[in-house]
């Protein structure tokens, strides 16, 4: 409790420095991130990361200064010229994006490592700090490195904001903007280059071997709780100035364990849990609504075959046993088990020793069903001209999701018929 107090209370400067650090470059990043998820470039930015190595390794060995200005304006500079080099190999030749991005990533990184190697055998006394880039040291953050990242930060996110509507048409439809005479070249040109400065700003906190986590993830983990864009960004810069809290706090309560990769660490499990449990879009959900729709159908298919045995006997109040039923329709025995057991909870059904029979309120519903099915043929037959013995397959599935609006415009359409192209009553 007392180291909580203390981190909260951010009466420890470096405590004070390295928390909203990371938390700037976690909020600048994730939102910049999201476009780059949207417009399904998540591996170019992994491959600028490790573009970005021998930029600052050369930018070092030219000035022989460590200062943060010099080091971002190289790792600008190799990001840039990474980015340019993998559109105009897949542009100019019949090699894939993946495979451009792929080599360009190996070759700058193996150069970054080269340089990085020779700087340290060169004697410079000033080169201890440069390999942290390859893996990250947020706890490195000194007074001079938050102005920086602070400022990065507020002109990504204002770029962001003036440009909002532009880079949100070019992520979804490039080429309706393009119709629209908006400048895409130009457009893509500072979508490209907010993402370079967002990733030249965060690798001294997580490495260009996790820059690619702290691009992406937040935008995956907030894409399962919303479909709307604005809302996106604000999640998913929330989830990114949320990890690199975390990741100071617990840096902080044990030095020993790094910050980057617990900011990552804690990335991906909001991204797991997101992915999981979002009400819309987690797999759960997803599971759960799956479930419910083959309950549905299963319920729905023993209402329509009680309705068309008693309609066989001209008698709605007639009893029929499960022998009955397994012979109309061929039910899964354990299946219609369950869904009698579910319909009869309803009071859908009534239960007899010699069977069962659609209670009062369970006959309308097998009506609706029976009415959907037969209407459904009916369209396809009058409006699709589809042969009588093609059309009951394709109605058997899409007679469970009409809604009550596509049935009236249905009964519109078909002037209300009476029977179906099998001849057979509509019931109303």
């Amino acid at each position: 409790m007392e180291k909580l107090i203390e981190f909260i209370s951010f009466s420890n400067p470096n405590v004070r420095f390295v928390t909203l650090g990371t938390m700037f470059i976690g909020m600048s990043a994730a939102t910049v991130g999201c476009f780059a998820f949207l417009r399904k470039r998540a591996l170019v930015g992994d491959a600028i990361a490790h573009a970005i190595l021998p930029g600052i390794a050369l930018a070092f060995m030219l000035t022989q200064s460590k200062s943060p200005w010099v080091l971002m304006g190289g790792a600008l500079v190799a990001g840039w010229l990474a980015m340019f080099l993998i559109e105009a190999i897949t542009k100019n030749s019949k090699l894939k994006p993946d495979t451009a991005i792929g080599l360009i990533l190996s070759v700058f990184f193996g150069l970054g490592i080269l340089m990085l190697t020779s700087i340290q055998h060169s004697g410079a006394g000033n080169q201890a700090g440069l390999d942290q880039f390859l893996f990250g040291k947020a706890a490195a953050i000194t007074p001079s490195d938050l102005k920086i990242y602070i400022a990065v930060g507020l002109v990504l996110l204002a770029l962001i904001f003036l440009f909002f509507k532009e880079f949100k048409l070019l992520s979804f439809n490039p080429d309706f903007a393009s119709i629209l005479g908006l400048p895409v070249k130009r457009l893509r040109f500072v979508l490209s280059s907010i993402t370079v400065l967002a990733i030249a700003t965060g690798i001294q906190a997580v490495g260009v071997v996790l820059m690619a986590a702290l691009l992406i993830t937040p935008a995956v983990a907030a894409r399962a709780w919303t479909s709307s864009l604005k809302i996106l960004l604000i999640i998913a810069g929330l989830f990114g100035a949320f990890s690199g809290l975390v990741g100071s706090y617990i840096s902080f309560t044990a030095p020993q364990m790094p910050t980057g990769p617990w900011i990552v660490m804690s990335l991906s499990a909001i991204a797991i849990f997101s992915i999981l449990f979002s009400p819309q879009r987690g797999l759960v959900a997803k599971i759960f609504r799956q479930r419910q729709n083959r309950q549905k159908i299963l319920t729905e298919n023993i209402l329509k075959a009680l309705y068309h045995l008693g309609e066989n006997q001209k008698s709605q109040q007639n009893y029929f046993s499960k022998k009955q039923l397994l012979n109309h329709r061929k039910f899964d025995a354990a299946e219609l088990n369950k869904g009698l057991k579910i319909l009869a909870k309803k009071l859908w059904l009534i239960e007899r020793e010699t069977g069962y029979k659609l209670s009062q309120t369970g006959l309308p519903e097998a009506q609706r069903i029976v009415r959907l099915h037969r209407l459904w043929e009916m369209y396809l037959s009058e409006r699709m001209r589809l042969k009588a013995d093609h059309i009951h397959p394709n109605a058997e599935t899409i007679e469970h999701i009409i809604s009550p609006e596509i049935e009236h415009q249905l009964l519109h359409e078909l002037d209300y018929p009476e029977l179906d192209p099998h001849q057979k009553p509509i019931p109303y």
